[in-house]
C-alpha cells in the first residue's frame, strides 16, 4: 500500500513506524544476532538526538526497529527518486535532505527541529554519509546546532558489525550475521552554553560526540570530512634536517650561476 504524508502533516515518524516495529522488530532479532548496550539510557519521553556512526545501509533500519520509541531520520533526497524507497522511507520516518547545502539543507533541519519540539527522538549521522572504508570521519555540526536550539541532549551511538550484515554495495542483508549497537552517555548542550562564539561551541560539542563514538566502536578517526581529500601536511611545522640545508645550498648555487 503506497503511503505519503498528507498535506499539512508533520514530517517524521508516526503510527506507521510503530506498527512496522511491532512486526519487523522480532524478525530482525530472529534473522540477526544484535547485541544491545545502553538502551536503558534513552529517556522514556521528551526530545533527544541520536548520533550514530554510519557503516551500512541497514543502520537506520535496525535503529528504527529496535529503539523502543519512534525515531525520525534525515536521509538523502535521492531516495525519493526511486519507486522502491519513495514511499516506504518517509512512512518509516525519513526526512529527505538535499545535500547540496544552503537553504535546501536548512529546510530538513527545520523539519528535524519540529520533530524535537514535539518531544520525539531524532537521528542524524554526523558524518553525513556512510563510511566506505570503516573509518570514522569528522562530524558536521548540524546535530549540535539542533541540540542547542531545542535544549535537548545528544546520545552518541556506536554501531559495529553492520558492514558485515550488509556490506557496501550488497543489495540485501545477510542473515545469521552479528552486530552490536551501543547507546552512549548523553552529552548535554548546557555544558557548552556561553563558551564563546556559537560556531566554536557547536564544533566542541560535536567533537565530543565523535570522540565518544570512537571509544565505543574502536574505529580509526580521520579529522576531515568524509568524501574530502586528506589535508596537506603543514610544511611550516615539519622538522628541518641536514638534507634540507644541503638542498637550499644547491638552489642558491644554481641561482648564482
Amino acid at each position: 500500500m503506497a503511503y505519503s504524508h498528507g498535506v499539512g502533516q508533520a514530517p517524521g515518524a508516526d503510527e506507521w513506524q510503530r506498527r512496522t516495529r511491532r512486526v519487523l522488530g522480532p524478525v530482525c532479532n530472529r534473522l540477526f544476532t544484535i547485541e544491545r548496550h545502553g538502551f536503558e539510557r534513552l529517556p522514556a519521553e521528551g526530545p533527544a538526538i541520536l548520533c550514530p556512526n554510519h557503516i551500512s545501509f541497514i543502520d537506520s533500519v535496525f535503529l528504527a526497529m529496535l529503539v523502543p520509541r519512534n525515531i525520525s531520520f534525515v536521509g538523502k533526497a535521492e531516495y525519493m527518486d526511486s519507486w522502491k524507497t519513495r514511499y516506504i522511507f518517509p512512512a518509516l520516518g525519513m526526512i529527505p535532505i538535499d545535500r547540496s547545502g544552503g537553504s535546501k539543507s536548512q529546510a530538513a533541519l527545520d523539519a528535524a527541529a519540529a520533530v524535537l519540539e514535539r518531544g520525539e527522538l531524532f537521528g542524524i549521522y554526523p558524518e553525513g554519509t556512510r563510511s566506505r572504508d570503516g573509518a570514522l570521519y569528522k562530524g558536521r555540526t548540524g546535530a549540535a546546532r539542533l541540540a542547542m536550539t531545542i535544549g535537548c541532549p545528544i546520545y552518541p551511538v556506536g554501531i559495529v558489525g553492520t558492514d558485515h550484515v550488509q556490506p557496501v554495495g550488497a543489495r540485501v542483508p545477510r542473515p545469521g550475521r552479528s552486530c552490536s549497537i551501543t547507546i552512549g552517555r548523553p552529552i548535554r548542550p548546557e555544558r557548552y552554553a556561553g563558551r564563546g562564539p556559537e560556531h566554536l561551541a557547536w564544533r566542541s560539542m560535536i567533537d565530543e560526540v565523535m570522540y565518544e563514538i570512537r571509544e565505543m566502536t574502536g574505529q580509526t578517526y580521520r579529522n576531515y570530512y568524509s568524501g574530502e581529500a586528506p589535508p596537506e601536511p603543514d610544511e611550516r611545522s615539519r622538522v628541518a634536517s641536514v638534507a634540507d640545508d644541503a638542498a637550499v645550498e644547491r638552489e642558491r648555487h644554481l641561482i648564482a650561476v
